[in-house]
């Protein structure tokens, strides 16, 4: 999946200054000017991080986030304001799950940084997802596995430290690997 980031302000200044600072960036940067244009993105674009103005006309920030948070919740949210107030920041980070708050203006170097770290934060979320679903599938297949052979996964050590199946005859053991092989080969 590409690192691509939605910018949404409604101030085309700021998705230029935006732009411009994540020129040299290794991302896909899409951009909307308010909220409802960002959720649209989301619908045919797969996004890694959202950087969202708080106050905008129509659907505020704080709103936006929280509706990608109900529909993308794997997206990592930034807010990105200009009038940054206890109550706005609370507000955004409790109703939309946000990663980090940035003021405006804002340290390019920091917001970087941040995008930097929102992604790998999304890889690893998405990587510890897939391993999720490989342990239930597996989980799956082994109650399978114990429902034909009973016993099977009940491990035994000897005295050396070496695994002992005591239910299983040798031939058993070769039927096993034998449908392991052909399922996973």
């Amino acid at each position: 999946m590409k690192n691509t980031i939605l910018l949404v302000d409604d101030e085309a200044n700021v998705l230029s200054a935006l732009q411009r600072a994540l020129f040299e960036e290794p991302y896909e940067v899409l951009t909307a000017t308010s909220g409802e244009d960002g959720l649209k993105q989301l619908i045919s674009n797969r996004v890694k991080v959202i950087i969202s103005d708080e106050r905008m006309p129509g659907m505020d920030g704080s709103v936006f986030l929280s509706a990608v948070r109900e529909k993308y919740p794997e997206t990592v949210r930034i807010m990105l304001t200009g009038h940054a107030s206890l109550e706005s920041a609370m507000k955004a980070v409790n109703s939309g799950e946000i990663y980090r708050f940035f003021t405006k203006p804002w340290q390019e170097l920091d917001l970087k940084m941040a995008i930097s770290s929102a992604i790998e934060k999304f890889d690893l979320e998405a990587e510890n997802r897939r391993l999720l679903r490989t342990i239930r599938h597996q989980a799956v297949e082994i109650k399978i596995l114990e429902s034909q052979f009973p016993g099977i996964s009940r491990l035994d050590k000897d005295k050396s430290g070496h695994f002992v199946l005591p239910d299983i005859s040798e031939n058993e053991l070769a039927v096993i690997v034998n449908e392991c092989e052909k399922k996973y080969h």
